[in-house]
């Protein structure tokens, strides 16, 4: 992250807020990457639970959960080094997660890194 006021920065913490309200009522509007993160919602969900297993994803936060998506998604679209959507999601997670949710964020996204 270059800094809170790069463009690339304010889109993805916008997504996550999108996300996250998503997970409790369906929303009327969405962005673009919003609406393509949903369609492939069980498929994202299957690697962030494959990476970790002993955290089911019902039981995830919804803020942490909201970030993961959106970051396996970028993963997997390849638009960006890994290593800056690892460190987007981790700066997401500091700003929006609980104390741990950085550090388990992190791990998630490397494993799944690792293996893809």
């Amino acid at each position: 992250m270059k800094t809170a006021h790069d463009p690339r920065h304010i889109k993805r913490r916008e997504i996550v807020k999108e996300l996250f309200a998503e997970s409790y009522f369906k929303q009327e509007r969405r962005d673009d990457i919003v609406v393509k993160i949903l369609r492939n919602k069980k498929r994202l969900d299957k690697k962030i639970e494959e990476s970790a297993p002993e955290w089911p994803i019902d039981k995830l936060n919804r803020i942490d959960l909201a970030i993961l998506r959106l970051a396996v998604y970028e993963l997997e679209q390849k638009e960006a080094p890994p290593k800056v959507i690892i460190d987007e999601a981790v700066e997401l997670a500091k700003e929006f997660g609980s104390d741990n949710s950085a550090s388990f964020i992190n791990g998630v996204l490397g494993t799944i890194y690792k293996h893809d």
